[in-house]
């Protein structure tokens, strides 16, 4: 934890107080004692809390920074040209701050420490990038940000970005893997006759080359993983069926599909595309499962 400079400026001036008082008989003569009765030495007064948006595991999330990456998030959402109420842009930010503190608690039980000479050099980094220490005071001052505040997120994110890469690091560049092919359409009575023809012997590529409107070369779908596509649908059924057979018709908010599987690889190499989203897949379901366990406590 940081040191608090008001609370040591007090320690200071009660130290030199002491101090003083002491040495006061070293100089004029000697008076005579007055006996006093004993009083009780009032507490030094207590900084009071600041309130917090949210807990989780007991570590805060303060009222001021959650409002000051709320009013971010919304000048980014503006600055897309999107519209996004008040209530969901809360929830959004609420879980962004919630995963970023199981990250870094995460990072924490992994035995990752920021010392404070690596935590002062980032924050001398971000004062050169800004022009200096007191450019970098007035963008944490026009933030909701103090001093404190400000080094207690940076701290934090630090630790959720290490946990973050070690998550996402150990997810393997190979995977259970189908190559499919499919024929789109647009209406259920074209999806039912091609379907009916599928049946019936037509050959695939011919039909896709006939019928297909996804505007890839006979409906090429080319491999992916599970957890790639969009649409779970599709990707059930491709990995429900053996090589060389095609499925019914699936509804989707594209169309009407029908899929064929050409080949399954337990270990095929993934695309970058597949990768990075395996990669995500695999951050959400880490904060997902750790939420699950996490206690966390709404502020007022």
């Amino acid at each position: 934890m940081f040191s608090n400079p008001r609370k040591s400026l007090i320690q200071l001036i009660l130290i030199l107080a002491v101090g003083l008082s002491s040495c006061g008989s070293l100089f004029g003569p000697k008076a005579t004692p007055t006996p006093v009765p004993p009083t009780d030495t009032p507490a030094p007064p207590t900084a009071t809390p600041e309130p917090m948006a949210f807990t989780v595991n007991g570590e805060g999330v303060t009222v001021v920074e959650f409002q000051a990456e709320l009013t971010r998030y919304k000048a980014a959402q503006t600055a897309l040209g999107k519209t996004v109420s008040d209530a969901d842009a809360s929830r959004a930010v609420m879980d962004d701050l919630i995963a970023q503190v199981l990250l870094a608690q995460g990072a924490r039980a992994a035995g990752f420490d920021v010392s404070e000479s690596a935590l002062q050099s980032r924050v001398d980094a971000l004062a050169t990038q800004l022009g200096g220490a007191d450019k970098l005071s007035l963008w944490e001052l026009g933030h909701g940000y103090t001093e404190a505040s400000f080094r207690v997120a940076l701290k934090r994110s630090v630790e959720a970005a290490w946990m973050r890469d070690k998550i996402i690091a150990a997810v393997p560049h190979t995977a259970d893997q189908v190559h499919v092919q499919q024929i789109l359409l647009y209406n259920s009575a074209d999806a039912q006759s091609v379907l009916a023809q599928l049946k019936a012997g037509a050959d695939f590529n011919q039909m896709a080359d006939q019928y297909d409107r996804s505007q890839s070369p006979r409906g090429e779908l080319g491999w992916f993983p599970k957890g790639y596509l969009l649409d779970a649908k599709i990707e059930n059924a491709a990995f429900n069926l053996q090589v060389g057979q095609f499925s019914d018709v699936i509804q989707t908010d594209a169309g009407f599909h029908i899929i064929k599987v050409l080949e399954h690889d337990a270990q095929h190499p993934l695309s970058p595309d597949a990768y990075l989203a395996l990669q995500e897949l695999a951050l959400k379901d880490w904060v997902t499962q750790q939420r699950s366990q996490a206690v966390i406590v709404q502020g007022p």
